[in-house]
């Protein structure tokens, strides 16, 4: 019911100036009541019930704020017709254009398409049908569905009818007629109680909902820490107060785990001239003397080959007290005398214990085996942390008074090379515990002087081996002497079934109690007992494929009638996990995050289930340290039966391991699950200290963690590859920087006086 601007005056009856004048006053009082009249009438009109919506989630995975639409011209109802179909043409083609490029990502301009000034005239008369037509049509158009989820459909009709849809009420402050897309945004602002929007008020009382439950803060004041270990620093292996209260040391129990009452909350200093690690294979001979500045080992340890300083640099021209000269002499000197051994086929998994500087470990890789390395921190100075600067797998563990964090009956092979553990005292209750970790049919190669040399103490250790591994049903498959590195090694098979276990006249070890679960080990004390062999299809009564046909077969002992983890019967959940992660390293992980492969070898899965983000990597220079959560599902054993492996950890404590051990770490959904228990801080704290400077994290997580560990990295100087979220999921794609803090928190209970 709009008015003409200007009334229209007949030169032939023309009026004295007054008359014109009061007319003229008349018109424009009948036309301004008009204006009201219609202003009243459109805003009366309801936006449509069904409205497509926009989605509020960018690439960036923050969520956008709703602003009021801006001001625009008005126009004609003639140009408003043909610029909506033109847009109407264009936002189509844009739309399915996005999706061809992104056919998995929501379209992240809409709103900014929708909301763009347009330039136009004045409107003229006719406005009134324009809304009654636009109201009808609205209507109607009720009985159809908006896109589901925030997505942008693609099809040229729902497209349409998102613009069909808009009803064009005057902007009350300029008088002018908003945009269609910037209308579509108020009205949905209106609505936003009821609709896909939540207004900026709900966002934020929620936000400071979660942050109090939480006890998080949004400005972090990172700080150095301050302890006697310095840049290797280690928060459960050297809380000094724990260990000085310890009534004794007899079993090791001051290399043992005794984490703070409250985990770290400050970043581990790096070492002065710190440089990014040497690249793999480069690195197994070679590290930067900077990045781990010991030379107690090198002085201790140099007449065996064992390290040494080379200039700038620490190299590892032999390996080990055992194979002076070089490891793959010995390696293949092992399989040799024992032909079943089979590296990188029948023998996949390695567990060798006191692992000195792990070399060999680092050269089984050039047999297609992976070994699990441990030593203590002990006065080996640094023994592990050289280890995995060179790249090689190793973890800080010793055998004391708790059992190994890893399942029952998982390691193909238990090597120990010189590792100074006293296997035969005490019941033989150090050895059970390899007992319980090594597959039935698996092999225990020692390589020691009691083998081979003829001191009394020699020989007198010898004897109680021998006693003890009968009494455990071991075979004494061979004895060997390398004649080039001078040592000697014996191999022992450990049995399949239970006939000799039942057949012993002393039931010495004892065979343990049917409550007694192989596979619960952490924090579990050791006990001198044996688990016995398992039956038909229990999982170790058979040997797994050989490798790599393990890899990607479900294990036979896996039944179709168990629930697997995300719901499936456990095959298919298998089978499903390791498709899922196939799809997200090759179309994400390895081309979509900016990260360079090449300077990656020491990977983590921070909450592995099937191993199948590890498996994924197969093809790359890479090993992957699976973590199984003390609190998730316990999958390990699935993990270890394809061939690769893992260990059990709780994140609200610190992980055994140095400090810059890892180039990559993976979280999926396990850092919103954390917060539930842990302190978040300090768990990303942890990150921190156990990724290298420049190392990279991926994060998958509700967009709310994501959105919380964005925050902290930031306030560390991490710079921000990738986030994005869709459908309140995230992804998070950083990289650690040099920056450490300037204040310093002291951490009195890691200071030694």
């Amino acid at each position: 019911m709009a008015q003409p601007r200007y009334t229209r005056i007949d030169n032939n009856n023309r009026r004295p100036s007054s008359s014109y004048c009061s007319t003229v006053t008349i018109v424009v009082f009948v036309a301004l009541c008009l204006v009201g009249i219609w202003m009243m009438t459109s805003s009366s009109l309801g936006p449509a019930e069904s409205v497509d919506v926009v989605d509020v989630d960018n690439k960036d995975g923050i969520k956008n704020q709703m602003t009021p639409p801006p001001v625009e011209e008005s126009k004609t109802p003639k140009e408003e017709s043909s610029s909506k179909e033109e847009k109407t043409k264009e936002e189509t083609k844009s739309e399915e254009n996005d999706l061809k490029d992104n056919p998995d990502e929501e379209n992240p301009d809409s709103n900014e398409k929708e909301t763009k000034p347009e330039t136009t005239e004045d409107n003229e008369s006719g406005e009134d049908q324009k809304a009654d037509e636009s109201e009808k049509k609205s209507g109607d158009d009720d009985k159809e569905t908006g896109n589901e989820g925030g997505e942008t459909k693609p099809e040229k009709e729902n497209s349409k009818t998102t613009v069909e849809q808009e009803s064009q009420p005057k902007n009350e402050t300029s008088g002018e007629i908003s945009a269609p897309g910037a209308q579509l945004e108020l009205l949905n602002e209106t609505i936003a109680q009821n609709g896909s929007f939540s207004t900026q008020a709900t966002e934020s009382k929620k936000e400071k909902e979660a942050q109090k439950s939480s006890g998080e803060q949004i400005d972090f004041k990172w700080k150095v820490c301050n302890t006697t270990a310095g840049p290797d620093y280690i928060p459960c292996l050297d809380n000094v107060q724990a260990i000085r209260s310890l009534k004794s040391t007899k079993h090791y129990e001051h290399r043992e785990r005794h984490c703070p009452d409250g985990p770290p909350t400050c970043l581990v200093p790096l070492p002065e001239g710190y440089k990014p690690p040497i690249e793999w294979p480069k690195s197994r001979e070679k590290i930067w003397y900077t990045n781990v500045p010991h030379t107690k080992l090198a002085e201790y340890k140099g007449h065996q080959n064992w390290v040494k300083v080379t200039g700038e640099y620490l190299t590892f021209p032999g390996g080990g007290t055992q194979f002076k000269h070089g490891a793959l002499h010995y390696i293949d000197f092992i399989q040799e005398s024992v032909p079943d051994i089979a590296w990188g086929k029948r023998s996949r998994v390695v567990l060798d214990v006191g692992c000195g500087v792990a070399s060999f470990g680092g050269f089984l890789f050039d047999r297609d085996v992976i070994t699990m390395s441990l030593a203590p921190k002990d006065e080996h100075e640094a023994q592990v942390q050289f280890a995995l600067e060179r790249g090689i797998p190793a973890i800080s563990a010793v055998m004391g008074t708790t059992r190994l964090p890893f399942p029952g009956r998982v390691f193909d092979i238990v090597h120990c090379a010189r590792c100074r553990v006293p296997w035969h005292i005490e019941g033989g209750k150090l050895l059970l515990e390899l007992n319980r970790v090594l597959r039935p049919g698996g092999f225990f190669v020692w390589s020691a002087t009691p083998v081979y040399q003829k001191k009394t103490e020699d020989v007198e250790i010898w004897k109680a081996m021998s006693e003890l591994t009968k009494k455990m049903c071991w075979k004494l498959i061979s004895i060997n002497k390398d004649k080039i590195n001078g040592v000697g090694v014996a191999t022992y098979k450990k049995p399949t079934s239970n006939e000799c276990y039942t057949g012993r006249s002393e039931q010495e070890p004892p065979i343990c109690a049917d409550s007694d679960d192989p596979n619960a080990s952490w924090k579990v004390p050791l006990e001198a007992c044996m688990h016995p062999a398992p039956v038909e299809t229990e999982r170790g009564s058979q040997w797994p494929e050989q490798w790599p046909a393990r890899l990607d077969k479900p294990p036979y002992w896996l039944s179709s009638s168990q629930t697997g983890v995300y719901g499936k019967a456990a095959p298919e959940d298998f089978t499903a996990d390791y498709d899922h992660w196939k799809r997200v390293v090759t179309k994400s992980y390895l081309k979509g995050l900016g990260i360079d492969w090449g300077t990656v070898r020491n990977v983590m899965d921070m909450k592995a289930v099937y191993g199948g983000f590890a498996a994924a990597l197969r093809e790359l220079k890479v090993w992957v340290m699976n973590v199984v959560p003390i609190d998730s599902p316990d999958t390990l054993a699935i993990i270890y039966e394809r061939g690769l492996f893992g260990i059990y950890h709780d994140w609200c404590e610190s992980f055994s391991t140095y400090p810059r051990s890892y180039d990559l770490l993976h979280a999926d959904h396990l850092f919103s699950k954390l917060k539930q228990r842990c302190n978040l801080t300090a768990v990303v704290a942890e990150v921190d200290r156990v990724l290298r400077p420049e190392g990279k994290l991926i994060v998958r997580d509700d967009a709310e963690t994501i959105r919380e560990v964005e925050v902290m990295v930031k306030a560390m100087k991490w710079e921000v590859r990738m986030t994005y979220s869709k459908e309140k999921e995230g992804l998070l794609s950083v990289q650690k920087s040099m920056w450490r803090p300037k204040d310093v928190e002291t951490l009195t209970y890691a200071i030694a006086t």
